[in-house]
């Protein structure tokens, strides 16, 4: 019986013998060396490498519990992501890594490794700058999102496509931590400096305004299957070196609003924003240019759309001013789901970098008041034009 024919997680000794045995990715008698290099919460993440020649490759195994918590999830998470990861590669292959295997058995991806990019979180934090982000995130979101639209595919298709990378488990974790839990922490799992719970009871648990839109993004995240989106690109999804980007980790890939990714990518990129006003206001080159690539990213975003739509199969009634509408509704959508994003890595227990790097609380406490209300602007007015200088006002004030 081939030991490889039933789920068991592998390790940095067996993971060796699977891409020789398994995957023929090297020769028996090579000497080859592996590493397990995931930091996420959910999968297991392995660098396989040979010493001498350099060849490598990437093996990301999921397992029946999340790794942070125990909580059972359906496996069939790993093949969505390596089935997003093909189609993401054939729409824009300078941006995606390639896909060697998928093993059903195994619930084992094996990619190319991309080990010259780096976590762009990470970079950020360092103060490190991407001349290029702008143009090549924009690139990659309209060239992956707007193709798997029913403005492009037939509507036959892209309802067997629903219903393919149908995502429930992942998709509900998502609702919970972004738009229900920030707002509503009825599952107390919330995780707020005592510094700032009374800020947060006023300006997030209180607040029925912000409440109302909330719930309105909350519902279009959940019944709008617009595109075939990431479902998670956040800063530590793009890796990226001075010649470009690369994106991974689709898990939590469904059909959803194109807004939801870009407002990702936007919220990830004002959090770097408020945590180098707060830590290191002296880069102000850094500062510049985040700021400028917000800008840049929203208004090549919308360009780019505009111009795919022009490739779009023509419907009757989809002419210019609904395609005009159809743009402008990414555009709201991404401020508000960036807003979204921001909050909930502020007050959710899945946090990141940009606020837990942060250990000095005189420091800490206003940084992540400002991070809030920025969030909070950005979902209030997301249907206005938002200005960067009333962003920039909202930060002056906590400092």
């Amino acid at each position: 019986m081939n030991k490889y024919n039933e789920h068991f997680l592998l390790d940095t000794e067996s993971v060796k013998d699977y891409v020789v045995s398994k995957l023929n990715y090297f020769k028996p008698e090579e000497n080859i060396d592996a590493q397990e290099i995931g930091d996420g919460n959910i999968n297991y993440v392995f660098k396989v490498w040979n010493p001498l020649t350099g060849k490598s490759i990437i093996v990301k195994q999921a397992d029946k519990l999340l790794r942070s918590s125990g909580r059972p999830l359906d496996m069939y998470r790993n093949r969505i992501e390596a089935e997003i990861l093909k189609i993401q590669r054939n729409l824009a292959p300078e941006y995606v890594p390639e896909i060697y295997f998928y093993d059903e058995n195994m619930y084992v991806l094996a990619m190319e490794d991309i080990s010259e990019f780096k976590n762009m979180r990470t970079e950020m934090l360092n103060g490190k700058i991407f001349a290029h982000f702008s143009d090549n995130v924009s690139t990659f979101l309209a060239d992956t999102l707007i193709p798997t639209t029913d403005l492009f595919i037939s509507r036959s298709e892209k309802k067997n496509n629903v219903k393919k990378f149908m995502n429930p488990e992942l998709c509900d974790i998502s609702e919970d931590l972004v738009f229900t839990e920030p707002y509503w922490d009825y599952k107390k799992r919330n995780i707020i400096l005592k510094e700032n719970l009374d800020f947060v009871k006023e300006n997030l648990y209180d607040d029925k305004v912000l409440h109302f839109e909330v719930a309105k993004l909350r519902d279009r995240f959940m019944n709008y299957p617009q595109a075939l989106i990431h479902g998670d690109l956040h800063s530590g999804s793009i890796f990226a070196n001075d010649s470009g980007i690369k994106i991974i980790d689709p898990e939590f890939a469904f059909y959803g609003p194109i807004g939801y990714d870009s407002g990702n990518v936007i919220g990830n990129l004002c959090m770097s924003w408020v945590n180098k006003e707060f830590t290191d206001a002296s880069n102000q080159h850094f500062i510049d240019w985040i700021k400028a690539s917000i800008l840049d990213i929203m208004i090549k975003l919308e360009s780019k759309i505009t111009t795919k739509l022009k490739e779009s199969t023509e419907n009757g009634l989809y002419k210019y001013s609904f395609k005009q509408f159809y743009t402008n509704s990414i555009i709201e959508d991404t401020y508000g789901y960036a807003g979204t994003e921001i909050i909930r890595r502020v007050v959710g227990d899945s946090k990141v970098k940009e606020v837990t790097s942060v250990e000095d609380p005189v420091t800490r406490i206003p940084m992540e008041r400002a991070m809030i209300k920025v969030g909070i602007y950005l979902i209030k007015n997301r249907y206005n034009s938002i200005d960067l200088n009333d962003l920039q006002k909202i930060i002056n004030v906590e400092k």
